[in-house]
Formats: structure tokens, sequence, C-alpha cells
């Protein structure tokens, strides 16, 4: 009691002289760069928990003493410690962190930093990829940088269409090559497998950085000339740390393409609409059946990824992931799961000289098709008959039949779907080996040794029974192919300063070689259908490669690229070519008269040409005679013996390289200590010897059409983005991302000055709507001009005669707009409060143009007879009373504005912080994906693939999305 009596005695006469001995201290807080006071700043004595933080107008009081170290941090700003000595006010001023600036981007064979980059590169990291129902990696780019498009289908797992400035091509391939840490992939798919990215997981990937310009792909030569898109995989570290996600999607069609209902198509047909036709009425049925209903689905789909992360034996950093997404798709029977095992080992030896990454993937792609064919099917089936039929012989599906004979005309699309079993399984095993070694004795040079390794097999199983007549009336197929891609990229990295030169020299050498084959049985059911096996030639790949980086005074840059590519494609006279880039860039803001602006906080002026190659074609020996065997169809009797034909094959021994060359000006900005950055760039693009496939002589080869160097083609682009910290505090953060790009194609050059005729059409036979011709945008619509009467209806088959000879013919088709769009937008916003978060994305097409085939091959009275049966047709046919498909098909009343605002995606979610010894968070979230879609297109979706010709496309369904991200 009484050392309890003495205790409270001495506490009462210290805490006095405590209080008294601290002062009050207030102040001002403020953005170094331009003054502007700084709300939720954070600050902290010390080695206290006592702390305090600025109001909205920057203003702070806390209580300190002499002595005490006052801490104030910031977001995105470097932290600043200040002693207290008496100081009445203390004002502090915060600089902006400039990491950004050194943020290290992942170029082609080797890094660099934002700061001294000369070439037009954008880097995505994880923090800023697109959120929402993200089943394959590119998905996390869409929208995100501007120049980059990404489209994809509305099937599970399905591939996307990504175009970096519409890539650089016509006939031959448009798609960006992809490396994975450090592998460049093949761009073709296997059986089995829905894409080359569907089996690979997006929770695994740390960033993309995307190569735009010649500066930065010529590194990779001759398939750089469609840009280059950089996957880098996330790695172990030494910490530990466990993370479980978990998302589940609930799915729907909103809207359908309006056919005529049961009781809409019975008045219809009764009406008796085609002139000098007579409808059989007996032939209405008595049910009430949407079709599309019927076909598609309500779908339930989920992904789970289990992630760890620590040090092996507490010495060898390693991370750990399993993944498992299982995926319906909203028609009937279509599928997707995938399973992925992932493992990253990154150790480090000999004091760090020498780094090892290794990175092993496994993937198991499991499928089922869906034969998306269907979906035209039930826009025309009769929406009077049932979909089912007890007494049916073909399954218990109704069908059009004469007692057991089947009627000529469209097939029931249920049964169609139901009765294939058609199935894909693809197992890829992917990854690479990397070795970084810094000399001991000369720590400036660095060896570095890339071994890459892909292999994709596949195995695809078809079982269906077919409502025919045919004696086969079913298939059982097999279908087995394995692609491997193996390469080897060896080089020397040289860095240094010599006083106000800094110095980065890289040369290398590079392989890589693709196999694929394989085999299919043929119909088991089928003694005429005959099985075979192939083994297409290995396609060899190899290139030298230097670069030289110099910076000046570190403020004028100059990069210099050169790469000698090889490839087996090609004979021995065009088997290598030499591609290369100069570059240079401008720090201005690293000037005297910018180096202290409170505004100006960063401007680079860049300038770049070079050129870059394109070599992917579909036929991997086009320059080689070849003879191939004739199948059991293919014999000649000679006497009394069968001889099996050899037939030869197209040749082209003159094949070569297609060229890029690419000029650009660009500009990186940033203002106001970096709150507002980004770029500003203007291209130019010139491809000649382009790989068209295109008519030759009649007589002069074993084939009316082959890949040949013919032609040039010219794309103009100007690029802006712009990234927006509008408000970055402790509690409160805001982010908008703006990004436009505007693209102008063009055809410069066909070899005679030829018209190329071509963009296939449902409709008819041989139907082409799209035309190549100099001076015109690549895939022009191609029609007819459209009469009307006075009243404004279009003239069935009525045409404009434009050349004025008195006769419509072809010479009077003209061309109408293009697929292009003439500006592609991006918009996406992310908003934090406290454990609050939200976040949205945008996209926006602006000029481009779609064929409406969907209306034009099927809008029309005479498709209500259905060869011996009856079918349905779009209701749009009511606004014009076409008659007949072949009269119309080619009017210019079908090319319609497809101008479109889509958003993608929005987000909500909210965290649970320190929930337990062993949780470190939970966040909770939800939302939608595919929210809304404005357009004055009057078809389905106005995003549509094959060069903007739309015929029934897979609806992209909107999904709800419920998840939860929980951390160990």
């Amino acid at each position: 009691m009484k050392t309890f009596l003495n205790s409270l005695f001495l506490l009462a006469f210290l805490l006095p002289a405590v209080m008294f001995g601290q002062t009050p201290v207030s102040g001002t807080v403020t953005d170094e760069a331009n003054a502007i006071p700084l709300p939720g700043v954070n600050i902290l004595i010390k080695g206290t928990t006592t702390g305090a933080s600025t109001d909205f107008d920057g203003n702070y009081s806390i209580q300190a003493s002499q002595g005490d170290i006052l801490v104030f941090s910031y977001l995105g700003y470097s932290a600043k410690e200040i002693t207290f000595t008496g100081q009445s006010p203390l004002d502090v001023s915060l600089s902006e962190d400039a990491g950004q600036l050194d943020e290290v981007v992942i170029i082609g064979y080797g890094t660099t930093t934002k700061k001294d980059a000369t070439g037009s590169i954008e880097s995505v990291t994880a923090e800023d990829f697109t959120k929402g129902n993200i089943v394959t990696p590119e998905n996390l780019l869409q929208g995100r940088v501007a120049g980059v498009s990404v489209n994809t289908s509305g099937a599970p797992g399905s591939g996307s269409e990504i175009r970096i400035r519409g890539g650089s091509s016509i006939n031959a391939s448009n798609n960006p090559l992809i490396v994975i840490d450090g592998l460049p992939i093949t761009n073709d798919n296997i059986g089995g497998s829905r894409s080359i990215l569907a089996n690979i997981n997006p929770n695994d990937i740390e960033s993309f950085t995307v190569l735009k310009d010649a500066s930065a792909t010529a590194i990779y030569g001759s398939r750089a000339s469609n840009g280059v898109i950089i996957i880098v995989t996330k790695k172990g570290r030494s910490e530990f740390s466990a993370d479980y996600d978990l998302q589940y999607t609930f799915g729907q069609i909103d809207d359908q393409i309006d056919v005529f209902s049961a009781d809409a198509f019975r008045d219809l047909v009764n009406s008796q609409p085609i002139n000098g036709t007579t409808l059989n009425t007996d032939l209405l049925g008595e049910a009430s059946t949407n079709w599309q209903d019927e076909i598609y689905r309500e779908t339930v789909s989920s992904i789970h990824n289990l992630t760890v992360r620590g040090s092996l034996f507490d010495v060898l950093p390693a991370r750990f992931s399993f993944g498992l997404t299982n995926t319906d798709g909203v028609l009937l029977t279509s599928e997707f799961e995938r399973r992925n095992l992932s493992l990253a080992l990154n150790p480090t030896f000999f004091d760090n000289h020498l780094k090892i990454n290794l990175n092993a993937n496994l993937a198991f792609e499991d499928n089922r098709f869906a034969d998306d064919g269907q979906i035209g099917a039930a826009l025309r089936y009769d929406p009077t008959q049932p979909v089912f039929d007890d007494e049916s012989p073909f399954g218990g599906f109704y069908q059009h039949r004469n007692g057991d004979l089947l009627l000529n005309g469209t097939t029931n699309p249920v049964a169609a779907l139901l009765q294939t079993d058609n199935r894909g399984d693809a197992e890829r095993f992917f990854g690479n080996l990397n070795f970084d070694y810094k000399f001991h004795f000369l720590p400036e040079l660095r060896a570095v040794l890339n071994l890459g390794f892909d292999q994709t097999s596949g195995f695809q199983n078809n079982q269906a029974v077919f409502a025919t007549n045919n004696e086969v009336a079913a298939n059982r197929s097999r279908e087995f192919q394995i692609r491997v891609n193996r390469s080897l990229d060896g080089y020397f990295n040289f860095k240094k300063e010599f006083g106000d030169l800094a110095t980065d020299l890289t040369a290398g050498y590079s392989y890589q070689i693709f196999t694929y084959d394989g085999y299919t049985t043929g119909n088991r059911f089928d003694p005429l259908s005959v099985g075979d096996s192939f083994a297409d030639p290995d396609i060899v790949n190899l290139g030298y490669i230097a670069r030289a980086n110099l910076t000046f005074f570190d403020k004028y840059l100059l990069t210099g690229t050169y790469r000698r590519d090889g490839t087996s494609r090609f004979s021995e006279d065009n088997q290598f070519g030499n591609f290369g880039s100069i570059a240079a860039a401008w720090q201005i803001s690293e000037e005297d008269f910018l180096k202290n602006s409170k505004t100006i906080s960063q401007l680079k002026l860049r300038a770049s040409y070079g050129f870059t190659g394109q070599q992917d074609i579909t036929d991997r020996s086009i320059f080689l005679s070849q003879f191939r065997r004739g199948n059991e169809n293919s014999q000649y009797q000679f006497n009394n013996g069968v001889i099996r034909s050899l037939i030869p094959s197209p040749r082209n021994p003159d094949i070569k390289w297609e060229e890029t060359r690419t000029i650009e000006v660009g500009i990186d900005y940033g203002l106001f200590n970096n709150r507002i950055s980004g770029s500003i760039n203007a291209y130019q693009k010139n491809s000649t010897d382009l790989l068209l496939d295109a008519p030759v002589v009649d007589g002069s080869n074993f084939t009316n059409r082959i890949v040949q160097n013919i032609g040039e083609f010219t794309i103009r682009g100007l690029e802006f983005n712009a990234d927006i910290d509008a408000i970055r505090t402790e509690n409160l953060n805001l982010n908008f991302n703006f990004n436009a790009s505007f693209i102008d194609r063009e055809v410069t050059s066909l070899p005679s000055n030829i018209d190329i005729i071509q963009g296939g059409i449902g409709g008819g036979t041989g139907g082409q709507v799209q035309i190549l011709r100099e001076n015109q945008t690549p895939n022009s619509f191609y029609v007819f001009k459209q009469l009307y009467d006075p009243q404004g209806n279009a003239i069935e088959g009525a045409y404009a005669d434009l050349n004025g000879d008195n006769i419509v013919n072809d010479s009077d088709r003209y061309i109408k707009e293009n697929p292009d769009a003439d500006v592609n937008l991006g918009f996406q916003t992310s908003l934090s409060y406290k454990n609050i978060d939200f976040a949205f994305n945008m996209r926006a097409n602006i000029g481009n143009y779609v064929y409406n085939n969907v209306n034009s091959a099927r809008a029309q009275y005479e498709l209500l007879q259905d060869n011996q049966v009856l079918g349905n047709i779009p209701t749009s046919v009511l606004e014009n009373d076409f008659q007949r498909t072949a009269d119309v098909i080619l009017s210019d009343a079908y090319v319609e504005n497809a101008s479109f605002l889509k958003m993608d995606n929005i987000t909500l979610g909210y965290t649970f912080k320190e929930l337990s010894s062993s949780i470190k968070s939970v966040r909770i979230w939800t939302g939608m994906q595919n929210v809304f879609l404005i357009t004055e297109y009057s078809g389905l979706d106005p995003e549509v693939f094959d060069a903007g010709i739309d015929n029934s496309i897979y609806p992209r369904p909107r999904n709800i999305l419920l998840g939860a991200n929980i951390k160990f």
C-alpha cells in the first residue's frame, strides 16, 4: 500500500512537469512544387504513437517537446523528418517521390526506366489492370493503353483480336508478338484449346509492357511490325505471404435479334407476303417457341486462386500458385475449365552476382465447344414448332419430317447442340530458366542466358448425331496436335558512366525453333472418311542483336538498335534480313530554365525512325517445290493396277520479308509533380512488299491465288494519354486515366492499280462486300448506292447508275465507309476512401462502320420459304418490305454507323483489415461486366470480328460478379 501511494505521489508530481515540458506545434504542409496545401498528411513524433494529420487546408497542430523528431509522410511524396527546436509556426513542404520516373520498365533483352526510354513504351502493372470478370490475360489491358484494342467474343475463354496501332499488314498476321518472360510465343493456336492465351492464368501476371514504335520493337526484328507485348509473371520473395482469391459470376443475355414471335409469324405467313409464291400454311405448327431463349441459358461461373510466397529453407525466394477457372457459356453446352499450377524460384549466389530465375507453368484446359452456327439456325427456325416431339425418330427432338423422312430445311438448333459432344483438352507446359551473371572483375558487365520452353498438346473428340436422311447419321472422330517452341537467348550488357556520359550497351544472339505435328482419325462411322497424319516443316528463327543507349548530361539520350534475322520460311536467297532503328530524346525538364518549375515536372521530346519485319504466313514452306500424295479418291487406273496420284502444291520461290518503316515524334509530360502525366505521339508506318494473297496469271502456278510480295500500305496515327491523380491523401484517392488514338489506314500501292475484291458474306454463293483499292482504307465496303422513293422508302433492286452508262452493273459499285474507327477512346476511374474502393472503365469507338449481314442475308420475305419448310426472318423486314435477297444484299443500306460507347466493368469493394493475427485483410467486392452499350447500330453488338462484317456473333452476356480477396 505504501509503495502504491509513493508511486501515485510521484506520478502526480511528474505529470505536470511532463505536460508543461511539451508545447503546441502548428503549421501548414504544402506541395513543394506549387505551394498547394496538402490535406491528410500524417505527422508522427518519431519513436512514439503520438500523431496528427492536416486538415483540408493543410493545417495541423500537435504537442511536442524540444528535440522531438517530427515525421511528415504523405502517399506519393517523400517523407521528411524535422527536429523540433521551438519553431513556430513549423511550415513544411513535401516533394513528390520521383520513384515513378525511375520505375523499371521491361523492354526487349533488358530494362530501362520511364525517364530514360527513347521509344514509345507503355507499362501496365497489377495495380492498374482492368478489374472485373477477367478470364484471359489480354483483357487486363482492355482500354488501358492508347492505340491498343482488345476485342473479345462472348464465348467462354475465347481468344481476342489484339491490335497495336491497327497492325501493319493486310493479309498477313496483324497480331502483335507476345513475349512471356523472355520467350516469344507463336500466334498459332492448337486443336482442343480456345486460344493461345486461354490457358494462362491472369492471376500470375505481374505486368505488361507494350512496345509500339520501331525504336522499341526493332530489337525483335522480323516479327515486330505489329508491335510487341511483353508479359512478366510474378516472382518469389523472401517474406511469407499467402492469398486466396475467389469470384463467382452470374450471367445472362439481355438482348436478342428481333425475329417474329409465333403469333406474328402465323399472321405473316397467312398474309402471303411473297410476290409470286404461295406459302403452305399447313406447315404452321401449334407451339410458341422462342428459339433464341431455347439455345441460350443463364450461367454460373467461378474462379479460385491460391498463392503462397516465401523463402524455402530460408534461402530460396519462391512463389507457388494454383488456379481453377470454371466458366459456362451462354450458348447451350459451351463450357471452359482451366487448372493452373505455377512455380517461381528466384535464388541469388555469389553475393548477388549471379541471379537465377526459374518460372514453370503447367496448365490443363478442358473445353466443350458449342456450334455457334446454331445461333443463325435459331433465327431461322419456325417459331410455331416445339423443341421436343415424343414420336420423333431423331432422338425425341422435333424435326421437320414426313414420317421418318427429314424434310429439306433448317434443322432443330437445340437438337444440334445437345446431340453434339465436341470436347477438347489441352495440356500446356511453358516457362523459362534465366541466368544473370554480373562479373566480379568487371561488375558493369553482365552475361544473361535465357532458356525458354513452351509445349502444348491438344486432343479433340467429337461425337455427334445428325438429323439427316443420309446413311451416315453420326460422327465419332478424334484429333491430336502438338506444338513445341524452344528458344535460347544469350546476350552481354555493359553499363557504365564516363563522367557526363552514361552508356548501356547490349549484344547477343537468339535462336528459336517451332515444331507442329498431329493426326486425325476421320469419322469412324463413315467408311469413306479417311484419317490422316501430318508433320509440318520446322520453323527456325535466329537473330543477332545489338543495342546502344547513350545519355549525355542526364538529359540528351540516343538509342541505336540493330538485328539481323534469319528464318526457314523463305528460300536461301531471302532467308536473312536486316532491321534496326535510331531514336533520340531530350529531357527538356532537366534544362536550367525548367528544372525548378513548379508546374512542369517532366517534359521529354522523343523522335525515332526504324524498320521491322513480318514473316507470319500460314504456309511454312511455300518457297519449296512440294508434292502431296492424294487420298483414296485421287487414284488413276493403269492396266490392272491403281496408282494414287501426286499433287503439286502452289509455290512462290521469291517470297520474302514484308517490311515496315516507322517514323514517330512524341512528348512525355508531367505536371504538378506528376499529378498529371502522360504522352502524346504522332507516327507514320509504311509497309512495303506486302505478303498479300492475290490472283496469279492463269497457268503460271498450281493455283489461281497465292501469297506474294505486292503492294504498299500506310498507317498514320496520333495518340494521347493522361493519368490524373485528382486527389491523393492518406484516406481518399481519386484517379482518372484517359487515352485516345486517331488512326488512318490506307492502301498506297497495288500492282497495276488492280482492285482486289474480298470480304465474304452469307446470303448466297461467292458474295463479297469489301475491296482493296489504292488510296483507300483496306476492307472498305464496296456496295451499290440505294435509291429511295419520295417518301424515303428504299426501292428494292434500284441502284444509282454512278458511271452514267445507263447500265447498272458491278462498275457502279462504290466505296461507302470502312470498318476502322476514326477515334478509339478509353476511360478509367478508380476511387478509394479509407476501406472502400470503386472502379469502372469505359471504351468508345467513333466513326467505324459495320455491314449488317444478319439483315442483308435474312430480312427478305422469300426466306419465309426455307426449302421444303417454313423459316423465320428478322422483324426488320417490315422497315423496307424487301422480297428477294439477291436484289438487295449489296445495298449500301446495310452499311451502318457502328460508333459506340461501352462500360465494360464496374466494381465496388470493402476491405476489412487486421481481422486476426493470421488474416491481414479480407476484401469483399461486387461488380458488373458489360454494364451498358450506347450505339445507333441496329444489330446485336457493333463490336464485331471479320473486319466489320456482322453475321450473328456469339453474344456477350451481362455478368454480375461477387468476389473476395483474402490475405494471410
